[in-house]
Formats: C-alpha cells, sequence, structure tokens
C-alpha cells in the first residue's frame, strides 16, 4: 500500500476515589490514534457516576475535550510531534466543586511499556491544591496490536513490574487464551523481565481480542500481587474485499414506472472492522446493458445499496430485461486505497396491461344444426402483445348484442387464446334461421391508466342455423286419464297423439305400443286411439299405486327417420270384484281350551268402501260346526272364534267361516280356517308330540319325499343294468379253454432270447382281427438276419387269403391250424427261427453235447402244483408224468 504506516497510540485514566455517597468509580480514557493523524476520537467512560463533569486538558493547542468526554486531536500528530511532556487532565464536578487531576505520558505503540503508576490526587473545593496520596494499584492499559504485522517475532508489546520488584526476585506469567489456553503459543512472557511479546501476526477477523491475566509471584510461588487483566485489541487493517452475499441479485420493475421507482437491493459484506472505514462500504452501478432508452435508466444509493428508476420510458415490448454490473469499495469508496469487487443485477421489466386484444376480423361466421347444444360454432382469433400468459394477455370474450334469449357463450381457449362460440341453448329452426352475434374482446385485468380499446376489440359473428329431422313429440306427457276397473276388452280408452315440430317438412306419423306390461291395451298405428285387449284390474301386481303406465312411440318418415315417446297413465278406481277371505289360514287351540278364543280378521283386495267393515258367521254345512264352535264378532273388521264345549279330541279341524264385505253389491266368501288342537303345557303351547302328531305332511313334502324315491329307485335300476353289462363283456372275452389251463395273464416275459427285435417280426394282429390285415403288409418270406447262412433257395409261397372272422378265437385258431396244414407250401407259425449255425470254425460245441444234471427229469418239479392252478401245466410240463 501506498499509505503511510500506521502508529497507534493509548491513553489511559485510572483513579480511585471516593465522594458522594462513598461509591467506587472510575474515569476512563482510550485514547488510539495513527501518525500522521488530524483528529483523535477517544470516548470517556464513567463508571457509576451521575453528575456533569467538565474536563480541562494542560495542553489545548494540540487536544480538545467536549462535554460528554470526546478527546480531539487539534492537528496532525506524528512521531516528531508526539507530546513529551505528561498531558494533565482536570475533571471538576459541577455539583460539588470537587476536583480531580492526573498525569498521563504518550508513547510509541511498539515497546509499549507499563508506565509508572501515577498519582491520583483529589482536589477539595474547600481546600484546592492540597493534594491527597492515594492507594496505588498495578494497572495494565488495553494494549492494541494491528493485525498481519509483518514485522520480526517476536515482537515485545508490554513489559509488566511490580512495585515489589525493588526488594526481592518476582517471576512473571500470563494465562488465557493465546498463551495457555488455546490457541496457545500466541503470547509468551519473559518470567524475570515481564516483557509480553506476540509470537505471530493476529488475525481481527478470526479473533478480534485476547483477554490474559498477568501473574506476579516470589521465588517461593508465593502471589505478591492481585492478579491484574490484560486486554489485547487486534487493530483492524484493510485486508479483505467486499463480498456479495449473490454473485447474480434478480429484480423487477413493472413497465412505465415513474422515476424514483424502488427496484431492488443488493447487499455486499465486508469482513473488517465495520466501525472503521475498512468496512465502510460505497456502491455504484458500473454499466448498463442494454442502453435503451437512454444509459442511465437506473441509480443505487452508494450507503444502503438500493436500485431506483431515475428516467422513464421503460417499455417491456421493446426492452424486457436490463442487465446492471454493480461495484462495491470499501475505504468509504476511495478508489486509491480501496478494494472493489462485482455482481450482476438482472431487471426484469414486468408486463402491464397496457396493449388491448384486437380481433384478427371483423366478421366471423360459423354454422350449427338446430337442437345441438355444447357445440363449438366459430373461433375468434385475436392478438395482444403484452406477455404471454398473464392477465394482461389473456383475452376474456363477451356477447353484447344478437343474443337476447342467452343461447350463446363465449369461452377462451387457455392454450391458444382463442374465442369459442358455443351453443349452451337448444336452438329452433323454425323459430330462426341466423344469427349476428356482437362480440367484445378485453383481458382478465383493466388496461393501464391512459389506454382504450380501439375499435379492433369488437368484431361480429355471423351464424347459419341447419334444419333437421326433429322427433315427434306428446304433448301432454306423461298423459292422465281415470277410469274403473274391470273396463272390458275392446273399449275406447282415449286418442294419444304426437306432434312434428317440422313445420315445413311434408311428413307423416305411426304408433306402436313400446312398453304395455300387463298386455292390456292396442294402439291405432294411424290415429293413435287407445283400445283395450284384456280386462283392466286394479289388483294386478303391475298396478302401483292404482296407476297403470304404458309407452308408446310415435316415429315419423323423415330423413334419417325421427321419433319420440310418450307415456299413459291410467288411475285406476276401485270396484267391488274381490271377495273376503279368512285371515289367518292357521291356528292353533289347546285341547282343555282355557276361557279364550282365537282372533280373526278378514283381508280383502278391494279398497274401502268396498273392502271393511266384514261380516262373519259359521257355515251351516257340517251340522258338527255350529255345535262346537261359536264366532263372536270384535269390531268391524275383527272376530273371536270359541269352542262352545270344554273338550275337543287332538286333530286339525278346517271350520268354514261366511265372511262379506260392504261393497255397494257386497260379495261373501266361505273360508276355511284351519284349527290344530293339540295338548298343551302349562304355558299354554302345544308339546312337541303333539306336534308331531297333530302336524300332517303338506302336499310339497309329500311330494318331495316321491321325487327322492323315485330317483333313487332310478339309480338302483342303473346299477344293474351296468353289472349285467359288465358280465356279459366279461364272458365275451374268455376263451373256449379250461380256467385251470389258461396261464395268459400269468407269464411274465424278462428277456428274449436272440439276435433282437429286428429278428423277430410277429404281427400280433392276426390273433386280434385277422380278416382286417392288409395284403401289402404281409412281411415277405425269405427275409432273415444279414449274417444268416443260406441253407437253399427260399420257394416262393402264395398269399394265403385270411379268413373269415370266425366270432370265437378258438374257432379261428382251429381254422388257421387246418389252413396251414392243408397248404404244404405255408411254414408253421410256430417254426423254429435261425439265429445262428452251428459247424466249422465256430467258437461254440455242438448242442448235442451240453449236458446238465439239472435238467430233464432229475429235478421234482411236483411243487408247482402247490402254487395253484395256474402252475399246474408247468408242472405237467416238466415233471416228467406221462400225461
Amino acid at each position: 500500500s501506498t499509505q503511510e504506516p500506521c502508529v497507534c497510540v493509548s491513553l489511559q485514566l485510572v483513579y480511585s476515589l471516593s465522594f458522594c455517597l462513598s461509591l467506587s468509580g472510575c474515569l476512563s480514557f482510550n485514547l488510539m490514534f495513527c501518525f500522521p493523524s488530524p483528529s483523535l476520537t477517544v470516548k470517556f467512560v464513567n463508571c457509576g457516576r451521575g453528575g456533569l463533569v467538565r474536563f480541562e486538558c494542560s495542553n489545548p493547542s494540540d487536544f480538545r475535550i467536549e462535554a460528554d468526554g470526546v478527546v480531539y486531536a487539534l492537528r496532525p500528530l506524528t512521531l516528531s510531534t508526539l507530546p513529551t511532556v505528561p498531558v494533565v487532565i482536570v475533571a471538576s464536578d459541577e455539583t460539588n466543586q470537587q476536583q480531580w487531576q492526573t498525569q498521563v505520558r504518550l508513547t510509541f505503540l511498539f515497546g509499549f511499556h507499563v508506565m509508572d503508576i501515577h498519582k491520583i490526587v483529589q482536589i477539595d473545593s474547600s481546600s484546592i491544591g492540597q493534594l491527597k496520596r492515594m492507594k496505588r494499584d498495578w494497572v495494565i492499559p488495553p494494549i492494541n496490536v494491528p493485525e498481519n504485522s509483518r514485522g520480526e517475532f517476536p515482537q515485545d508489546l508490554v513489559r509488566i513490574r511490580s512495585d515489589n520488584d525493588k526488594n526481592r526476585s518476582l517471576r512473571y506469567s500470563v494465562t488465557g487464551p493465546g498463551a495457555d489456553q488455546p490457541p496457545t503459543g500466541i503470547f509468551i512472557i519473559h518470567p524475570i523481565s515481564g516483557e509480553l511479546s506476540v509470537m505471530k501476526p493476529l488475525d481481527r477477523e478470526h479473533i478480534s481480542n485476547f483477554h490474559l491475566r498477568a501473574h506476579a509471584v516470589d521465588l517461593n510461588g508465593n502471589q505478591v500481587e492481585s492478579p491484574i487483566d490484560i486486554v489485547i485489541n487486534v487493530i483492524d487493517m484493510n485486508d479483505n474485499r467486499p463480498e456479495f452475499i449473490h454473485q447474480i441479485w434478480n429484480g423487477s420493475v413493472p413497465e412505465g414506472s415513474k422515476p424514483g421507482t424502488f427496484v431492488m437491493t443488493v447487499t455486499s459484506v465486508d469482513k473488517d472492522d465495520p466501525k472503521t472505514a475498512n468496512g465502510m462500504l460505497r456502491y455504484k452501478i458500473g454499466s448498463q446493458n442494454p442502453e435503451s432508452p437512454t444509459s442511465n435508466m437506473f441509480t443505487i444509493n452508494n450507503k444502503t445499496g438500493d436500485i431506483i428508476t431515475v428516467a422513464a420510458g421503460l417499455d417491456r415490448e421493446k426492452v424486457p430485461q436490463y442487465t446492471l454490473i454493480i461495484q462495491a469499495t470499501d475505504m468509504e469508496g476511495n478508489p486509491m486505497y480501496g478494494l472493489s469487487n462485482t455482481a450482476t443485477a438482472v431487471i426484469r421489466v414486468t408486463d402491464i396491461n397496457d396493449n388491448p386484444p384486437e380481433f384478427t376480423a371483423e366478421m366471423f361466421f360459423g354454422e350449427v344444426p338446430e337442437n345441438r347444444v355444447n357445440v363449438i360454432v366459430a373461433n375468434l382469433t385475436v392478438t395482444d402483445k403484452d406477455q404471454p400468459n398473464t392477465l394482461a394477455w389473456k383475452a376474456v370474450y363477451k356477447i353484447t348484442g344478437g343474443d337476447p334469449t342467452g343461447r350463446f357463450s363465449v369461452p377462451t381457449d387457455p392454450t391458444t387464446n382463442e374465442g369459442l362460440v358455443t351453443v349452451v341453448k337448444p336452438i329452433d329452426y323454425e323459430i330462426s334461421r341466423t344469427y349476428m352475434l356482437t362480440v367484445v374482446a378485453v383481458n382478465e385485468v383493466s388496461l393501464a391508466r391512459g389506454i382504450y380499446s380501439p375499435r379492433q376489440s369488437t368484431a361480429t359473428v355471423s351464424i347459419r342455423v341447419i334444419d333437421v329431422n326433429e322427433s315427434p313429440y306428446f304433448d301432454p306427457n306423461p298423459k292422465l286419464i281415470k277410469l274403473d276397473e274391470g273396463m272390458l276388452a275392446e273399449s275406447t280408452l282415449t286418442t294419444f297423439t304426437a306432434q312434428d315440430p317440422d313445420r315445413f317438412m311434408q311428413q307423416s306419423i305411426r304408433y306402436t305400443r313400446l312398453s304395455d306390461p300387463a298386455n292390456w291395451l292396442r294402439i291405432d298405428a294411424n290415429t293413435g286411439r287407445i283400445t283395450t285387449i284384456a280386462v283392466l284390474d286394479r289388483e294386478s301386481p303391475y298396478v302401483k299405486d292404482n296407476m297403470y303406465s304404458a309407452t308408446f312411440l310415435a316415429s315419423d318418415n323423415g330423413v334419417p327417420p325421427a321419433s319420440g315417446t310418450g307415456t299413459l297413465q291410467i288411475s285406476l278406481l276401485d270396484i267391488n270384484d274381490n271377495a273376503p277371505h279368512v285371515y289367518p289360514q292357521e291356528t292353533e287351540m289347546c285341547k282343555k281350551p282355557e276361557p279364550n278364543g282365537i282372533n280373526i280378521t278378514a283381508l280383502d283386495g278391494d279398497l274401502n268402501p268396498n273392502a271393511g267393515p266384514f261380516a262373519f258367521e259359521l257355515a251351516n254345512r257340517p251340522s258338527d260346526v255350529r255345535r262346537n264352535w261359536t264366532i263372536t264378532r270384535l269390531s268391524g273388521d275383527y272376530a273371536q272364534l270359541s269352542l262352545k264345549i270344554g273338550f275337543l279330541e287332538s286333530g286339525i279341524y278346517e271350520i268354514p267361516i261366511i265372511i262379506t264385505d260392504s261393497g255397494n253389491l257386497p260379495m261373501s266368501n266361505t273360508s276355511y280356517l284351519r284349527v290344530k288342537v293339540c295338548q298343551c303345557d302349562h304355558n299354554g303351547d302345544c308339546t312337541d308330540q303333539q306336534h308331531i302328531i297333530a302336524a300332517g305332511l303338506g302336499t310339497g313334502a309329500i311330494i318331495a319325499i316321491l321325487l327322492c324315491i323315485i330317483i333313487l329307485l332310478i339309480l338302483v335300476l342303473l346299477f344293474v343294468v351296468w353289472m349285467k353289462r359288465r358280465d356279459k363283456e366279461r364272458q365275451a372275452k374268455q376263451l373256449l379253454i379250461d380256467p385251470e389251463d389258461d396261464v395268459r395273464d400269468n407269464i411274465l416275459k424278462y428277456d428274449e432270447e436272440g439276435g433282437g427285435e429286428e429278428d423277430q417280426d410277429y404281427d400280433l394282429s392276426q390273433l386280434q382281427q385277422p380278416d382286417t390285415i392288409e395284403p401289402d403288409t404281409i412281411k415277405p418270406v425269405g427275409i432273415r438276419r444279414m449274417d444268416e447262412r443260406p441253407l437253399h433257395p427260399e420257394p416262393q409261397y402264395p398269399i394265403r387269403s385270411a379268413a373269415p372272422h370266425p366270432g370265437d378265437i378258438g374257432d379261428f385258431i382251429n381254422e388257421g391250424l387246418k389252413a396251414a396244414d392243408n397248404d404244404p407250401t405255408a411254414p408253421p407259425y410256430d417254426s423254429l427261427l435261425v439265429f445262428d449255425y452251428e459247424g466249422s470254425g465256430s467258437t461254440a460245441g455242438s448242442l448235442s453235447s451240453l449236458n446238465s444234471s439239472s435238467s430233464g427229469g432229475d429235478q421234482d418239479y411236483d411243487y408247482l402244483n402247490d402254487w395253484g392252478p395256474r402252475f399246474r401245466k408247468l408242472a405237467d410240463m416238466y415233471g416228467g408224468s406221462d400225461d
């Protein structure tokens, strides 16, 4: 740096006094300045005093003390002009006229040592000039050390000396962070001389001050002075550049903003001391891009970093974005000594609604078939210079004329911003064939002040209606008529006709029945006259709440044909056409009833007054009914049946009861009440045994039992037939041989002796169905092994015709045997096959020379008889029997 090296000086005044309320206090002055220095500022600290203190300095040409205790240097101070005579500071209490004074000495910071403890005198108002010696204290003023020092290390800071070192040897030590606590090794003290030194450069941004404690002990380790605090302040140097919080700042401002409009704030930080010029930043705009309409559209507050507009003419449609280079410089913006850094501010010009939407044409056309809804008739297109997809760009369409009934709407397509003319109510061609709509386009937000909609924001839409074949309609629909039930067939009910809305088309209508659940009605295809084909019955299950509904279809002969439906509702009025019957139909009574009875009522399908009240009476037949039973009327709808006698045998009794309704022409009916008389327990309930005795099987139960019996018989019959058929099949498969000699199923083949399967060409099908053998599949005579020596030329045998199927395998074998015996040229089926030959050069001996003691009759094969009839044949063959 080109600056002159900075030298700091510290001044401190410490005093102890007792005054006023005998409070202990101190007046402290910290003086710090650099050479050369035009001024010096030191803050006075009043420790606990509340009165007014006036200060005077013995060197008023160099220093001035204000009323608040701030000391100012009146001229630049250098090492050469540093006062050598101690400066006398006098403090006067204007309340009680007390005065205090002390002498301080200014010394160079490097090589700074603790001055001798000064005399602190108290000047009483009554005896000014008489000084009283006060107790002296061991005092270390704060030490100021500049950071990043390049000097030689260790570097002496201060020498600590106690008054007690005059008569004995002392040892000095220092403790605290930076000494014996982390970070250790920064400060050391000479144990004998008391010189406190720093061992390495300091960094204020890491640690701004150190608080150490100095100790003085004798050679025996006894403390001779109270520990004293040492404060080492690290003086800031301008060694850090300003750093912006963000390298790119984003802001926005509406277009058309007036000068002075706030845009954004940029912020930079400096790690240096903000109380010094090293950390005091100043901002400025380095450049603006683009420079349109002027190069100075914005300015920045050099202290706060607020960016505001200074010129008019912001237009997003011309310049949507500005880029500013912001520079921050410390040392209060001094371009020579200050450090700088830059950041980028991107200012986006936001859109306002200063451009109204304009139609691309004055007239739009469309067409729509009648009676169609939710159909887009025409697309209205507009242009808007504002930013797309914003409220100032999105269009809203309003119909201002030509649609008094509200049959059209114009919603906005969110993607294309087009107006979609849509039919929302059916249009009738017979009423109006064309529509001329007036549509106005606006934005979702109002236009900016001073902007008005032009003529291009209004357009006309011409819509032509297309005539289509409409469906006939019934009027009224549904149609309600009231009739008495019981109307006979072929009765005319009403005429149900439909209207054709197509007045400009000559069309005819035909009628058909679409829905008639009870199949009661018929409609004339041409006139729509409805007649009955069955009796109308109100009690039919198809009648709900006395209402019967039928649906009819009306169709025209248009292209394409159209049809409509109508509903005919018939309200059926009740007549007395249903006789009442007793309810319930079954009941129980005890064998010896107590004085009680059975309450009964009647059910009638008709409505009042064709139903109750009812009249109940017992029938005259059979004669024992009236003798054993009696019936008493309880009310219009209820009666009570009871026994005349005190005892009745268990069983089921059917009581005939004549019930008559109250219709205009009353109807009577004889209903049978089924009474089960049974033995009852003490609660009056039938016992289970009596229930079983009295309860009879109903018709449904009897039918179910019979069906089960029939199904069981059928299953048994089928099983018997199957067993017989199985026996016949077994008999048909048996051979005409003795069952004891039948060993077909007992011969197990374990291996074959011979040359292999290719030497044995047996055709087993001849034993199964010899009449199905094809002559071409018969193996030619004379085929033998390739290594077989031919003995003589093979004769050519004629092909033997297949014998007819004899129906029995025994006859078939016999017939085959006879045919083979009678044919001299045919080889026998059981003839030997030549597998190898014996002769000169053969490694095997003659078969006639083979002899085994275990063969032939030497063995006893009679034990085979004990194995059963299936092994008896083998016993006969090998046992040596003459048979």
